[in-house]
């Protein structure tokens, strides 16, 4: 293809997916299954044929939108969770491969490497119609938090499978304890690479102050976060994940400028934004409807073999929680079950399968065939079933109280900048006290206001509106500190192993006592 029908090609896209999500908006459905319907009518109209490139995929697309979910995860959030997404994302992942595998096998007459690598590449989730469906409706915040790092975990151990499964497939064979051994080498591998790349890059964001620079900066750390995690053999997704939380939650929380965090977070939220709608255009594009319809009832018994693989999964790992950690409530399981929408990543890794691989072209239909009834089907059910199940708790009292933080937020950041303003020489000493005390004003009223809220008493609170819930959401927060203030004391051999660890045990029961959120 010339560079004359590729921009003629990406112009075609641009203007399809501008006008699908204007679409989209008004007709009230989700903005992925448009992307995908709208890939399958203009497969026809471009000047020449456009395919998914699996090394496109997966060396570029896939870093910059796991590193832009990694920079906007909040860690103190993410911890709280750890347990159900852990969960989630290896047991979880294991078990739904497992049993979706041996659907296949015996379903299709596949043989054991192919329906293992099917099993792996349909037990990912493809977390973006989830939450572009939590924009626009109300849920709870945990529930999104689970989904969020449930969807940056799956990745990477789904790649270590497939990759293992390869293994065992030039190999010949290979022993459980030899299986383990790698990928435990290949996730730890992967996490001192992206620690080594995290802080080091946020000894370079304190120095350079800038936003062009640090845009380039980090988008330097995703891509050869994951290419020197293929070189070192081990996982470059999980260095990517890494190395982005670290940057999101060190890195952007410390001595920057407001405007450089901001153009730095709205630049990957504009990434992401275009790779995704880029790659389910594709996904449209590159199905044949002809071939899907050929192969349908196939492709009809693997996307059973997945949801029964994800259904068992779901429930009986979730069900372990409460063992040892607040349990995920049955509504919140009917939503992660149903939301197990398949994207890119599974064509990506379809197509990255090797012609050695006997069945390589029947998985490829097969995948194919049941990501796009996935993105279509699923995508635009799920919404209506969030509905439904009738997570949102927002009450007229939680929304004021909301926009009374928010007013305290936005206040307090603005004295801030005001601060750095003074200190830099670009404000003079009078302009400064002046705009500072009508923020303080704001400050003030908001202090006061939420102050009069938390001090009614609990028999005022309206439970059903979640009331109570958005307190132990800051009271949760206050008790994650005190852990972590714990646990610091304890590494600097302040407290006698003794005594912290009683007080955590009382933090962990209050904590586990508080109202999900």
């Amino acid at each position: 293809m010339n560079v004359s029908e590729l921009v003629t090609n990406l112009i075609i896209l641009l203007l399809v997916a501008t006008g699908v999500a204007l679409l989209s908006q008004r007709l009230r459905i989700p903005y992925v299954a448009g992307l995908v319907l709208a890939g399958l009518a203009i497969a026809e109209l471009l000047p020449q044929k456009l395919g998914l490139n699996d090394s496109l995929i997966l060396n570029v697309f896939l870093p910059i939108l796991v590193f832009e979910a990694s920079i906007n995860t909040d860690v103190s959030r993410l911890r709280s969770t750890v347990k159900p997404i852990a969960l989630l994302a290896g047991p979880g992942v294991l078990l739904a491969s497992g049993i979706t595998a041996m659907i296949l096998k015996w379903g299709l007459g596949l043989g054991w490497i192919a329906a293992l690598l099917a099993g792996v590449i349909l037990a990912i989730t493809d977390t973006v119609s989830m939450i572009a469906v939590f924009k626009e409706i109300s849920v709870p915040s945990r529930l999104t938090t689970i989904v969020e790092g449930e969807s940056l975990f799956n990745d990477g151990v789904a790649l270590v499978l497939f990759s293992l499964i390869l293994k065992v497939h030039d190999a010949g064979s290979i022993t459980i304890v030899e299986g383990v051994q790698e990928l435990l080498l290949v996730i730890i591998g992967g996490t001192l690479v992206g620690i080594a790349l995290g802080y080091l890059s946020t000894g370079l964001f304190i120095r350079s102050d800038e936003p062009l620079s640090s845009i380039l900066l980090t988008i330097a750390i995703a891509l050869g976060a994951f290419q020197l995690g293929h070189i070192l053999h081990v996982s470059g997704v999980v260095a990517v994940v890494v190395a982005g939380l670290i940057v999101g939650n060190i890195g952007l929380s410390g001595n920057i400028s407001a405007s450089t965090r901001l153009t730095l977070l709205s630049f990957w939220e504009s990434a992401s934004f275009g790779v995704n709608s880029f790659i389910f255009l594709l996904i449209g594009i590159e199905v044949k409807l002809g071939t899907l319809w050929q192969t349908l009832p196939a492709v009809l018994l693997a996307i059973i073999a997945y949801q029964i693989g994800r259904l068992i999964s779901v429930y009986s790992v979730l069900a372990l929680v409460p063992r040892f950690d607040r349990p995920v409530p049955i509504r919140w399981q009917h939503v992660l079950f149903v939301g197990n929408i398949k994207g890119s990543l599974s064509m990506a890794l379809a197509l990255s399968i090797p012609a050695t691989i006997g069945e390589r072209s029947q998985l490829i239909s097969l995948i194919f065939g049941a990501v796009l009834l996935s993105l279509v089907v699923q995508g635009t059910s799920l919404p209506w079933l969030v509905k439904k199940l009738n997570l949102s708790r927002l009450s007229n009292s939680r929304q004021q109280v909301e926009e009374w933080q928010a007013q305290l937020m936005t206040s307090k950041a603005a004295q801030e900048e005001l601060d750095n303003l003074l200190k830099t020489g670009i404000l003079s000493r009078g302009i400064y006290e002046e705009m500072r005390a009508s923020y303080q004003v704001k400050i003030a009223s908001a202090e006061k206001s939420l102050r009069e809220y938390y001090n009614r008493r609990p028999d005022e609170f309206d439970l059903k509106s979640g009331d109570l819930s958005k307190f132990d959401s800051l009271r949760r927060r206050l008790l994650l500190a005190e852990k972590g203030s714990l646990t610091e004391a304890l590494r600097k051999r302040i407290l006698s192993e003794e005594v912290a660890k009683e007080r955590m045990r009382k933090i962990d029961e209050q904590l586990l006592s508080l109202e999900d959120d």
